[in-house]
């Protein structure tokens, strides 16, 4: 994250608490920062799942069906990975395009840039928490909204910010997941609205809900990180 940036200093200082795994004064809901950025806090637990299998996903999922899988109801169409998205491999560097609605608000083109979250985090605090078992993966992007989302000179999206952050636990994985909408405007408050931050909680609490009853089937069928699937007899 580029600290000089606008809003970076208070999105850092908000993503911090995240890596301790005490209780949050907010788990789930929308809030505020100081500068009116929206704030989307979601909490999912993924029984049967780990860290690892949800790092993979994001170097597997690649058509329509496959989102379709994770939300059947809001995602719409996936249009493709760019160059830089290896399957199996890698998505740090890489941008999607989807189109998909919120709940209740109608299918509009997204776009996403994933970054290492260590520049979310800051290298030495996530390594730190990961090797405490705090961490299990995390994710990072940019993110934009429209068929002709805003973009800076490197190509990352201006409308947001958004960080998934699993930590194992003996029933699979508890998922922290941030949102942080209405960068790209003067008026934050105007721009993003407290409705649409309700309508993207419901959003990705539902499609992670949805990805934690298939992902463990998916990722040993699919024999990912090169594991066999656990005999249950």
């Amino acid at each position: 994250m580029d600290t000089h940036a606008p809003h970076a200093s208070l999105i850092l200082a908000d993503l911090q608490p995240l890596l301790d795994p005490a209780p949050l004064r907010l788990e789930t809901g929308i809030t505020r920062l100081d500068n009116g950025l929206l704030v989307v806090a979601v909490r999912t637990d993924l029984h049967g799942c780990k860290g690892r299998m949800l790092d993979w996903w994001f170097k597997f999922f690649e058509t329509t069906q496959h989102i379709k899988w994770w939300h059947p109801h809001d995602h719409v169409e996936h249009r493709g990975w760019d160059s830089h998205w290896r399957r199996g491999e890698s998505y740090v560097g890489a941008s999607i395009h989807a189109v998909e609605s919120l709940a209740d608000i109608p299918p509009v083109a997204a776009r996403l840039k994933f970054h290492d979250p260590a520049e979310a985090f800051g290298d030495a605090r996530l390594r730190t928490a990961t090797e405490a078992g705090d961490v299990s993966a995390a994710v990072y992007a940019r993110i934009g909204f429209g068929d002709h989302a805003q973009l800076d000179a490197h190509g990352d999206p201006l409308d947001g910010d958004m960080v998934h952050l699993a930590r194992d636990t003996p029933f699979g994985c508890v998922l922290r997941s941030r949102f942080y909408l209405g960068k790209s405007g003067a008026q934050p408050e105007r721009d993003a609205a407290d409705e649409l931050g309700l309508a993207l909680l419901r959003h990705c609490y539902t499609e992670f809900t949805y990805l934690s009853r298939f992902l463990p089937s998916i990722y040993y069928g699919e024999h990912g990180n090169g594991e066999k699937a656990p005999l249950p007899w």
